[in-house]
């Protein structure tokens, strides 16, 4: 057996006693320790490993191990060392009470063999406890007539350690009345009785305080103590009478500190002070009486000495104890019962036992937004309660049970218009005066998808020029939608059509998010003008609404045609031969070419001028009527043929052309005149139509002309409005104001006497059907401001 203790010193003869003795353990298969209890964390037990037999460096690798039944972990072994060691506290007393043996039996096993080891560890007993009295002070009441040699038993102290540290032995302090016997009983306890030595004389000594003192046996002694309050009674045969054994009385909850109650009065028959009346609250009155009310002793008056709250306490009974000052002092009782009456002092008291929020916007009347709970500790009318919410709200209460409301939705909400509602709940009650209590309650209301994205307006124009690149950015469109979250999440999209037999997603794209609109291609203005499509916006509620949003989408002109000439109507692209007779003289006409812009306005204004004015001998060319006719006669010294290079330019910037070749050929008789027209660029030009059909052409409208002179002076006499009509393209409007400035001009040619009329023309949609595109027309206001539109016509005077 080991003991080891860090405050002391092992002597080596009492280590080689320790080592040979864990040697005979090992020897018959079990080794013991042993350890003081309270011994701390870490205190050496013994060397476990050593002991066993077990070498320290295979504990690890033969998964050594230590198991405690029913125990906590108090030991530990260091498997570094082998050594055992306190891992916690011991209380000897905890772990066996009053047991004499205490010791905790120890299971260690190790594998590669297996084996296992019984280890017991004793612990061992130390004086840590002193003796306990079971009171503090023990009051004891002796009559003055005992006589000497009377004994009162004493209640022994008791000790909870064992062996010679419970052996407890007692003092009584010095005194001259009193001493003290101690016998040991069968059960090996002692029993302590006061003996009285010597009779008591109240008048000389009424009270004697006396300290009985218990030790124990342990090293260091440790001693416990008992004060003994001894009184010394006066003798009295009569006891304190009350009138009555029960009083009732009332008092109302909110009365004043210091309000009497009641007054007592018990008499005793006794004469002297035996007489002499104290008033006191019996043993067994509650201490929450004792809080509220105290009593005189000498007049018997009870007062409020507390708050009285009905709430708490509606009755208190009280015992009265009214003991007389006699030599042996007797008592009388009586017993009171008093009911507080209630006043109106609690205000209602609110509670939200349930909420269901938020409240969606769609949700029906009389959905239950939240239950509420109301009491009042009062009773009667102070206790009944009214509730009612603050007004102008599209909510109700409800009364479901007794004391339990329901807050419900009484008309329809729009989260959009109100997003959240405080309400005010109040609950009063019915006393006088009345009490209230209120409590809020916000009432957020949740978004439902009741919204589509809207527009600001229902039609947007967007003007773009016309050979824009792919990928151009055109527009943004913008939707709002007054809802929340993924209900207000739009996103875009191009409603699907068809324009020009082609679907419009090869012409647009929309970005879903951001509503950015772009061109996917190139836009020519003279294959189409207006794009008009929907845009729709769709939020990602459930189920999802849209708006649509219509789009006008004008194609604006740019320079981006030259000049093609038209071939003659019996070319065919085949060459026709004009024969110009000899006799012809000035201003006969040869033939005309005929020239279209497949652009518009001033893109589209075409003149003529012929290559190399040098070359071109007797011919000139009109610079806005293409119209070839001879600046002199003819004479033979001019050779038997002609050939002319006539450029045709718009007016665009930069300014496009085509040429167009004209072989004239001289003869006797008339002859057809031979037309080699070719564009810039290789393609082949128009041949000039007979002077013969141009003269029919200029008969024919003659008159029509006169009449539009006519009408042209006259206007210019009147003022008024001269507004210009094209084909209804905004992106022309700057093009038509020019031309309007133009068409009024009268062009005189390369310095002859004979005048050209230039009329021009914007270029309007070109179709099949209708004919030559690009034809001069003239556009002239009448007298209500309206145009008249008439043929081109060349009139050579």
């Amino acid at each position: 057996m080991a003991l080891f203790r860090r405050d002391s010193l092992v002597t080596r003869q009492l280590l080689r006693l320790v080592l040979l003795h864990a040697a005979w353990e090992v020897g018959s298969g079990q080794v013991r320790y042993s350890v003081p209890e309270e011994s701390k964390h870490g205190t050496f037990v013994g060397r476990l490993a050593q002991d066993l037999g077990l070498e320290v460096a295979e504990l690890v690798s033969r998964l050594f191990r230590m198991v405690s039944e029913g125990r906590r972990d108090y030991f530990e072994v260091n498997l570094q060392t082998g050594v055992l060691f306190v891992n916690s506290r011991i209380d000897r007393e905890e772990l066996c009470g009053q047991s004499p043996l205490c010791a905790i039996d120890l299971e260690v096993i190790v594998d590669k063999p297996l084996r296992v080891f019984h280890v017991e560890v004793e612990i061992k007993d130390i004086n840590d406890n002193a003796p306990v009295f079971p009171i503090d002070e023990l009051n004891l009441f002796i009559l003055e007539s005992r006589l000497p040699g009377s004994r009162f038993p004493l209640e022994g102290a008791s000790d909870a350690d064992i062996g010679a540290n419970s052996l407890l032995t007692y003092k009584l302090s010095p005194n001259e009345y009193f001493t003290l016997d101690v016998q040991m009983r069968n059960d090996h306890n002692t029993l302590a009785e006061l003996v009285l030595k010597k009779s008591l004389d109240r008048e000389e000594t009424s009270v004697q305080n006396l300290l009985l003192t218990a030790n124990d046996g342990g090293k260091p002694e440790l001693a416990g103590t008992v004060q003994l309050m001894i009184t010394v009674l006066d003798v009295n045969d009569n006891a304190p009478t009350f009138n009555q054994s029960v009083y009732e009385v009332t008092v109302l909850e909110n009365a004043a500190n210091g309000t009497l109650v009641m007054k007592l009065n018990a008499t005793d028959l006794d004469e002297g002070t035996n007489k002499n009346i104290s008033y006191s609250f019996g043993n067994f009155v509650p201490p929450s009486a004792k809080a509220m009310f105290n009593i005189n002793s000498d007049t018997g008056e009870i007062r409020v000495k507390g708050n009285l709250d009905y709430e708490n306490a509606h009755l208190y009974e009280i015992r009265v104890d009214a003991q007389d000052k006699g030599h042996q002092p007797m008592t009388g009782q009586c017993r009171i019962l008093l009911h507080i009456i209630d006043v109106n002092d609690n205000a209602p008291v609110l509670a939200v036992t349930s909420l269901s929020l938020p409240v969606p916007e769609d949700a029906p009347p009389g959905t239950v937004v939240a239950l509420l709970s109301v009491s009042d500790r009062d009773s009667g009318d102070n206790g009944k309660v009214t509730c009612s919410i603050s007004p102008n709200v599209p909510f109700k209460l409800v009364s479901t049970f007794k004391n339990y409301h329901s807050l419900v939705l009484a008309e329809a909400v729009d989260r959009e218009r109100v997003s959240e509602y405080n309400i005010v709940v109040t609950a009063r009650d019915e006393g006088a005066p009345s009490l209230s209590a209120t409590s809020s309650i916000l009432v957020p209301i949740a978004d439902v998808n009741d919204n589509a994205p809207a527009f600001l307006q229902p039609l947007y124009t967007v003007f773009v020029k016309e050979n824009n690149p792919p990928g151009a950015h055109l527009f943004t469109v913008s939707a709002s939608d007054p809802d929340l979250k993924e209900n207000a999440f739009v996103s875009y999209s191009v409603l699907e059509s068809s324009v020009r037999d082609k679907p419009l997603s090869s012409y647009i794209s929309v970005h879903s998010e951001s509503g950015h609109i772009y061109a996917l291609q190139p836009f020519d203005y003279e294959e189409l003008q207006v794009l008009q499509f929907q845009v729709s916006a769709r939020d990602a509620g459930f189920p999802s609404l849209c708006g649509n949003v219509t789009l006008q989408l004008f194609i604006l002109d740019e320079n981006d045609n030259a000049p093609a000439v038209s071939p003659p109507p019996s070319g065919r692209g085949s060459p026709v031969t004009e024969l110009v007779p000899l006799s012809a003289g000035a201003g006969h006409v040869v033939g005309k070419i005929r020239a279209v812009d497949a652009d518009s306005g001033y893109n589209a204004w075409l003149c003529y001028e012929v290559q190399e004015p040098r070359t071109a001998g007797p011919f000139r060319v009109g610079l806005y009527s293409g119209e070839i006719s001879t600046t002199r006669a003819l004479e033979q010294a001019d050779g038997p043929s002609q050939t002319l290079v006539i450029v045709v330019k718009d007016h665009g910037e930069p300014a496009m052309s085509a040429t167009a070749t004209v072989s004239v050929s001289l003869v006797e008789s008339p002859r057809a005149v031979k037309w080699d027209s070719r564009q810039t660029g290789g393609s082949k030009g128009p041949l000039v139509d007979m002077n013969v059909s141009l003269i029919i052409a200029i008969c024919s409208v003659s008159s029509l002309f006169v009449l539009v002179i006519i009408v042209y002076v006259g206007l210019r006499c009147h003022p008024g409005p001269e507004v210009m009509y094209g084909s209804g393209k905004p992106s022309e409007v700057g093009s038509w104001s020019y031309c309007q400035r133009q068409s009024r001009n009268l062009c005189v040619g390369e310095g002859i006497a004979k005048n050209d009329l230039m009329v021009f023309s914007p270029n309007f949609p070109h179709s099949s059907e209708n004919g030559e595109g690009g034809k001069g027309q003239i556009l002239t206001p009448n007298v209500s401001g309206q145009l008249i539109e008439f043929p081109l016509v060349l009139v050579l005077w």
